[in-house]
């Protein structure tokens, strides 16, 4: 019987691992009650999302310090925009006393 899966055109990834890695693997594939083959993808897919979270925190950070440093000349837009923050929140702590 042919093999399907869920994702079509999905690729086919072939490696070594030891045999007792593979066995407390397929021991917690089974305490899980999940195929092996989807755990890994799980782990996989995990893998993925880990990197895309590091790339757009680091991306964030280098944008927060641009801003930041921009903001330190008070004729940037972005100055302009910290002296409308600053003037909201003095408006909304008069409010809240």
């Amino acid at each position: 019987m042919a093999r399907t899966s869920a994702e079509p055109n999905a690729d086919i990834i072939t490696f070594r691992i030891p045999p007792a890695l593979k066995a407390a693997f397929a021991e917690i594939a089974e305490q899980e009650a999940k195929p092996v083959g989807e755990l890994l993808r799980e782990l996989i897919r995990e893998r993925v999302k880990q990197k895309e979270r590091r790339e757009f925190e680091s991306e964030a950070r280098r944008q927060s310090r641009e801003a930041a440093a921009l903001a330190l000349d008070p004729n940037s837009d972005e100055a302009a925009v910290m002296r409308e923050l600053e003037a909201d929140l003095e408006e909304f702590s008069k409010e809240w006393k």
